[in-house]
């Protein structure tokens, strides 16, 4: 957006800070009772399972139909759960579509957890 925009600055990306179970450092995570908080590395760890398997082959689509539905079986509201290009954040069909990023959002009792992760 800030090439798009020609807006005068870089943006830099850097690794996310997690806590030691995966889950992404954030303020957010204060709102998780405790047992929302014992669910809540299952998104990192959803995230992980499918880049792992799209890096083996399976189609994209598949794999983030079954990531939506472990997230929606263990108790998320999942927002969305998308496999785009790393650049473009076009959709992506396949691992061949350029690097790819998976890209969630859900919502846990009323918190919204947001993650992404490099395929």
């Amino acid at each position: 957006m800030a090439k798009d925009l020609d807006l005068p600055l870089s943006v830099i990306g850097c690794p996310t800070v997690r806590e030691k179970d995966g889950l992404a450092l954030s303020s957010r995570n204060v709102y998780l009772s405790p047992l929302e908080r014992s669910v809540a590395p299952l998104l990192h760890r959803t995230l992980q399972d499918c880049a792992a398997a799209i890096r083996a082959g399976k189609p994209v689509a598949e794999v983030m139909q079954h990531g939506r539905t472990a997230l929606t079986a263990a108790g998320f509201a999942v927002d969305y759960l998308e496999a785009r290009h790393a650049e473009s954040l076009a959709t992506v069909a396949s691992q061949g579509d350029g690097p790819i990023r998976l890209l969630v959002a859900a919502r846990l009792g009323k918190t919204r957890l947001i993650d992404n992760i490099a395929v």
